[in-house]
């Protein structure tokens, strides 16, 4: 069984036992605009939590993806790169950007759950 958690800058993670899968979520697409490019991280790179991990370009603008938690990339998406628009239809499913294995588990417990990720976006609008 899986969980998804959010971050304040719009990323998620989806978790199934020791392994993340990351995106951005539907209000960050929104955000953006029209998605033309995305820079993924390598396999094999170990991510920080809250580093930098890769980076979308829009039509409007070019916006860093930050990791919700630390771990080593062990896939990325390929089908964005090709693909970029696939972002703008599918964030929060199909669109994933690269899956990690995480390094501390416990980080989970500063992200947010959907109810509080959705509260937290309803206070920005």
């Amino acid at each position: 069984m899986s969980k998804v958690y959010f971050t304040e800058e719009h990323e998620w993670v989806k978790v199934t036992g020791a392994e993340g899968v990351v995106g951005i979520t539907d209000y960050a697409q929104h955000a953006l605009g029209d998605v033309v490019f995305v820079e993924l991280p390598a396999v094999g790179r170990l991510l920080a939590r809250g580093g930098e991990a890769a980076v979308v370009e829009s039509v409007k603008a070019a916006s860093e993806v930050f990791s919700p938690v630390g771990g080593e990339v062990l896939t990325v998406n390929a089908a964005i790169i090709e693909q970029p628009a696939l972002i703008n239809q599918s964030p929060e499913d199909a669109a994933w950007f690269f899956s990690v294995r995480l390094s501390a588990p416990e980080e989970l417990d500063a992200l947010m759950d959907r109810a509080a990720y959705d509260a937290f976006v309803k206070g920005l609008e």
